[in-house]
């Protein structure tokens, strides 16, 4: 492993300027958080894992920021971010090349000795640096993290990049297996990074239900089923709703690879522990009201473990 991951889409999909990035981030988690500490019951609950969005800021920053709110950086040390392959064919998990990925905000160190036992189960290739370089879906959780994280870049925080590919159910359930013992372990927490629905002709989906009235809350109704899916912790469930409606979520293996992990953990090592998924934003980039428009839906996630 050798190098740094230059920010690629700094200066495109979200500012390279490191104090206006702070400023808007902030801007957002501050919301975020209000709104959230508004609606809170007091239970103590740890986060393990959050869904959280991978278009440009101007678009999904908003509803990001409730996911990575979730995150308490004194209680963090260590991220896996799990992102769909958009560019290369994948039919098993990837590994990066890299030993840092850059943000305006600073350097996050990858994990070498967490990677390294990765690859050896040899279940994980490694991205060329070029596949690693311009796949944005890992990219798009970094300065978020970065941020979140600040103090603690240079304490020991580490990231473990892992790019999914087209898997197979089966594959889904290895892979969710092989993670399970590290979202179980104190200090890890997963980024799963997906977008919702892409409706619209150049997506090549245009489901519309006209019982819901406007497009854009058919398009709705059909994110909330999958989040329910989701909340359900069952992989099944979230399967069968994709091959049911065929919704355009491009991060669905990540969330199914979560899902089954969730399950192993569930099945063997979670006496008493009670695991819940909480769907904390949901947003669309337009609300499309003629069938020539288009959008993209984005949701934020929280899934946790309390006594």
């Amino acid at each position: 492993m050798s190098g740094i991951r230059y920010a690629e889409k700094a200066g495109s999909w979200y500012t390279r300027d490191s104090q206006k990035l702070a400023s808007e981030l902030d801007g957002w988690l501050d919301r975020a958080r209000q709104r959230l500490t508004s609606g809170s019951n007091g239970k103590k609950y740890r986060t393990k894992a959050i869904i959280s969005p991978h278009a440009g800021y101007v678009f999904c920053g908003g509803t990001a920021a409730y996911a990575f709110s979730q995150i308490d950086p004194n209680q963090t040390k260590r991220a896996f971010i799990l992102g769909p392959s958009h560019h290369v064919y994948l039919d098993g998990c990837a590994l990066t090349p890299h030993e840092y990925y850059s943000t305006p905000i600073g350097n996050l160190k990858i994990d070498q000795k967490t990677v390294s036992e990765l690859h050896e189960t040899g279940r994980f290739t490694w991205m060329s640096k070029d596949t690693d370089t311009h796949e944005h879906s890992i990219e798009m959780q970094l300065p978020f993290l970065a941020h979140i994280m600040q103090g603690y870049l240079d304490k020991g925080f580490t990231i473990v990049p892992i790019l999914i590919g087209a898997l197979r159910e089966d594959k889904e359930r290895q892979y969710g297996k092989l993670l399970a013992k590290y979202m179980l372990q104190e200090g890890n927490v997963f980024i799963i990074s997906s977008d919702f629905c892409h409706w619209g002709e150049r997506f090549n989906f245009q489901y519309c239900d006209q019982a819901d009235g406007a497009i854009h809350k058919s398009i709705e109704r059909l994110d909330r089923n999958a989040m329910e899916a989701i909340q359900s912790l069952q992989l099944s469930n979230f399967t069968s709703y994709l091959k049911s409606c065929s919704n355009t979520i491009c991060g669905r293996h990540p969330i199914a690879v979560l899902l089954a992990a969730v399950e192993e953990l569930r099945a063997n090592y979670l006496n008493g522990t009670k695991v819940s998924i909480n769907f904390l934003d949901y947003s669309q980039s337009s609300s499309v009201k003629r069938m020539n428009e288009s959008s993209v839906s984005y949701a934020a996630a929280s899934l946790t473990f309390s006594n």
